[in-house]
């Protein structure tokens, strides 16, 4: 199926909120769509799921208070506005299940979110990705979007998954050339020994396209 420019879609003029699993995945899978959002006041929040201790085996509090300022700054690269932040703090790579007292919270807290500021459409990471927190970020953002009495469209991003081919798809407006890197940069601990050994980024998502392809995977109609 063809891809759809986002800016002559059905929601060209929604207001979006993106929600990332990891610190560093609102830059990977839709860092020029918050760019676009920014500039064009449609950008209703950015939600991290977790902590981002897992990144480094130690998983100490020092590493999530790293981890949350580089997702600021990395922000601050692709946005000049005032962005809404919202970190719900999971432990990285200990999703809470479906059934639980925090997940049931939180989809409340993201549901109330979605009608007060009035969100018309989610970015989140497929439920086809690899990592547990990935998929789980999908089934959270399912869950508030149902809760919402809203009409809100449900879009994925893939940061580690392939685009399928047969889904219909909106293409974002290009982010300036550099700024999607630049933005990564400021996540010193995936792409350096800032605070020691852990997971980096491999180098070919510095150089990642200029766009964001989004798979609609609910209209909210």
């Amino acid at each position: 199926m063809m891809s759809e420019p986002l800016t002559q879609s059905r929601w060209a003029q929604a207001r979006w909120l993106i929600i990332a699993p990891h610190p560093d995945d609102e830059t990977l899978g839709a860092g020029a769509l918050i760019a676009h959002c920014a500039a064009n006041c449609q950008l209703g929040g950015i939600v991290f799921l977790t902590d981002g201790t897992g990144s480094h085996p130690e998983g100490t509090p020092r590493v999530a208070m790293t981890r949350r300022k580089e997702a600021r700054h990395a922000i601050g690269r692709i946005s000049a506005a005032a962005t809404p932040i919202i970190w719900l703090a999971w432990r990285d790579a200990n999703p809470y299940p479906p059934h639980s007292r925090i997940f049931a919270r939180d989809t409340d807290r993201l549901a109330a979110w979605i009608r007060w500021h009035r969100i018309d459409a989610i970015a989140v990471s497929d439920h086809s990705e690899a990592h547990c927190d990935h998929v789980a970020a999908y089934g959270l953002a399912e869950a508030a979007s149902r809760r919402a009495r809203r009409s809100v469209a449900l879009f994925a991003y893939h940061v580690w998954s392939e685009t399928p081919r047969r889904a219909r798809r909106i293409v974002t407006p290009a982010m300036p050339v550099g700024q999607r890197r630049h933005a990564l940069l400021a996540h010193r601990s995936q792409t350096s020994p800032l605070i020691g050994d852990g997971f980096r980024l491999p180098r070919k998502k510095l150089h990642m396209p200029a766009q964001d392809i989004l798979t609609l995977r609910r209209d909210g109609r």
